[in-house]
């Protein structure tokens, strides 16, 4: 059974990963509709079992060839299957890019990709694993939605809105157990793109994913209550209601589990310029180099210059 790496805050012992939810979502869905399709080169989680014994139909294994699959996945779109593509983060993205950008994005078909353990998600296995630039890479496609859910029952409605209306997104999900954030005080809105979980005072933290539920654990119990904080868990395309909510703050500060450059931080940059807003901005990302070292994901954070403690007391 795989060790459950946590968060350094309270989680119970029976909250579920998110990629384990995921999957019987889609499952769910599956059951009832014999047009969802589940293809992956993924066989390692036990989730997957009941999808490849129960609808087996609707489950296709394609092996360590990502490239063929995300053709294929195009290909059955065009016979209005809805499909979930789903793979390592840096398998779903670096190693089949060109089949991205010529099968699903120039041809506009509504294929939804699903990366699990972005970031540093993979700790434990070292560069080939990390996905340090997949924000700037997949976010350059005009077509293409970016969605990076900070908690279980944010990604739950990501997926019933991705079944209710396919098209080409890409669905960032982390590898780790993560506390729930959004309940029936904190209301998660996909189709707005953010929503602010905490009201600050003239400084403003914007993230999203694991680091803006390890943010949002600490602010609550910091002594810092003046400093804001944003879950824009839709980072491709940004909603133009978010202009509103970031104007009344002085300082903006971005957390990414990223390199800077095309990445989180450059997209509300980017956002902000379109809209000729100037703010003072200031942005955390991890150090622009490739990673051997292997370990924790504090370890990792902490080593290259994603301390949130740290980030948190400089601001």
């Amino acid at each position: 059974m795989k060790k459950r790496n946590y968060l350094d805050f309270s989680i119970s012992k029976n909250t579920p990963y998110m990629r384990d939810v995921f999957i019987d979502e889609v499952y769910f869905a599956a059951k009832k509709n014999k047009d969802i399709y589940f293809t992956t080169p993924d066989m390692g989680a036990p989730s997957l079992d009941k999808f490849r014994e129960e609808i087996p139909n609707q489950f296709i294994h394609s092996g360590i060839c990502e490239q063929h699959m995300i053709s294929m996945a195009a290909g059955l779109t065009l016979m209005n299957k809805t499909i979930f593509c789903y793979a390592m983060a840096p398998f779903i993205t670096s190693r089949c890019y060109e089949q991205i950008k010529c099968s699903v994005a120039a041809m506009d078909r509504p294929v939804c990709l699903v990366g699990i353990g972005v970031g540093l998600g993979y700790a434990d296995a070292g560069p080939t694993h990390y996905t340090t630039e997949d924000i700037a890479t997949m976010r350059v496609f005009p077509n293409i939605e970016i969605v990076t859910p900070s908690d279980v029952t944010s990604m739950k409605v990501i997926i019933k809105d991705i079944i209710k209306k396919p098209r080409f997104l890409f669905l960032r999900l982390d590898r780790d157990v993560m506390s729930d954030i959004y309940n029936k005080n904190k209301k998660f809105d996909l189709k707005k793109g953010f929503t602010n979980l905490i009201n600050g005072k003239k400084k403003c933290i914007i993230s999203c994913g694991f680091l803006l539920n390890k943010i949002y654990q600490k602010l609550r119990v910091s002594n810092k209550k003046d400093i804001g904080l944003i879950d824009l868990y839709k980072v491709k395309p940004i909603n133009k209601s978010f202009l509103k909510e970031i104007k009344k703050y002085d300082e903006i500060i971005t957390v990414e589990e990223q390199w800077t450059d095309g990445g989180f931080g450059s997209a509300v940059l980017e956002f902000l310029n379109i809209n000729q807003i100037s703010k003072k901005i200031k942005r955390y990302g991890l150090e622009k180099k490739y990673y051997f070292e292997n370990g924790g994901r504090n370890y990792l954070h902490n080593k290259f210059g994603l301390n949130i403690d740290k980030i948190i007391k400089d601001i």
